[in-house]
């Protein structure tokens, strides 16, 4: 016993000081594959988080300075708003002290209801600002980025969905630098063709919408009015009409999804003509939301990219932490060849400065 005491009093003090919690390096990764803790969930339980996703504490002068920029022109991301669990590594910068972050048009309040997604809801949010798309356009190009993504809320209160206002600030960007890459990630306007056209022949070089689980699972993870089929139009009908754009969609693991279903969404993805992937850990944003039913493993995820690169997919990116938009310029420019013909940089510093250091 008092072997026992003496043990716990050299831990604390030779455990961890306050600099091992702030930098976040507090894992040993080669003891990943040792971890013990119940991966599936049973019923009435709540799942640990397992090690490999735990993230960094989003601190740092990189951080504080986008989301001070970002506050004071009034503009809204999704990092925030769906409380993406990269936002200290890509607002905080990574080995090149860089920052960047997904721009959230039309507000900050969505129409659907998603049992995954911690935005707001409302039937009627508020009307949409009309200068949002040129206020958008001119910040992002002060910035002096190369690529740049931009997602929405679903605005189903809207006639066209909010198609012609993403597709505004699509058109303002490009006149303003004819050289930067648009990503856009789009609701599904309720399948309406004309509003995928608009925005699909707005000037961006890669359509996102994601189908965000298999087939099986859309009902009890999507709002009501999304299912996988109007979802598979959207990216199909994008391609048809401007066969040069690069289509791209997400699915989360972890809802209950088997592998049998993984691999038959991949494959009818592949087969609709969707050329980019990403694969990442479902996280419940709040108790309100659906419960994990299961931690992938990151290994597994290894497995789902050596998947999706045998189905032919231009690129699949996978793993726990990945979601839609982690590093899309990295791996869009990786593919495509885009970074010699342009110089690619996807991150910046908030001062408007392109950073010197090597892009991503």
């Amino acid at each position: 016993y008092i072997n026992e005491l003496s043990d716990k009093k050299q831990s604390l003090l030779h455990g961890p000081d306050l600099e091992d919690f702030v930098s976040g390096d507090l894992q040993d990764r080669s003891k990943w594959a040792e971890y013990k803790g119940n991966l599936k969930r049973q019923k009435g339980d709540r799942l640990r988080l397992p090690p490999w996703l735990k993230t960094e504490i989003p601190i740092g002068k990189n951080y504080n300075k986008l989301k001070n920029t970002l506050r004071n022109l009034n503009l809204h991301t999704v990092c925030e708003e769906a409380r993406c669990p990269n936002i200290g590594e890509c607002w905080g910068g990574g080995e090149y002290a860089t920052a960047t972050a997904t721009i959230m048009l039309m507000g900050d309040t969505c129409t659907r209801g998603c049992r995954f997604c911690s935005v707001k809801t409302s039937r009627q949010p508020p009307p949409l600002d009309p200068d949002e798309p040129l206020n958008t356009a001119k910040a992002i190009a002060e910035w002096g980025l190369d690529y740049v993504v931009l997602t929405s809320v679903d605005r189903d209160d809207i006639a066209d969905g909010g198609a012609e206002h993403i597709a505004k600030t699509v058109s303002y960007l490009k006149e303003r630098n004819s050289k930067i890459l648009v990503e856009c990630l789009t609701p599904d306007f309720r399948g309406d063709k004309t509003s995928v056209e608009k925005v699909a022949l707005s000037g961006l070089d890669v359509y996102a919408h994601n189908v965000e689980t298999v087939r099986e699972l859309q009902r009890q993870v999507r709002d009501p009015r999304a299912n996988f089929d109007q979802s598979l139009s959207v990216l199909k009908h994008a391609k048809k009409v401007k066969p040069a754009l690069l289509s791209k969609t997400s699915i989360m693991l972890g809802l209950g999804e088997t592998d049998k279903q993984v691999y038959s969404t991949l494959t009818e993805l592949r087969e609709a003509g969707v050329d980019c992937l990403t694969l990442g850990q479902y996280m419940q944003p709040t108790k309100r939301h659906l419960k994990v039913e299961e931690y992938i493993t990151p290994e597994k995820f290894q497995y789902w990219e050596k998947i999706g690169t045998e189905l032919g997919f231009l690129y699949t990116a996978s793993g726990p932490l990945v979601r839609s938009s982690y590093k899309a310029g990295r791996h869009i420019v990786a593919v495509t060849g885009w970074a010699a013909e342009t110089g690619l940089k996807t991150t910046t510093d908030m001062d408007g400065l392109v950073s010197p250091k090597s892009p991503e």
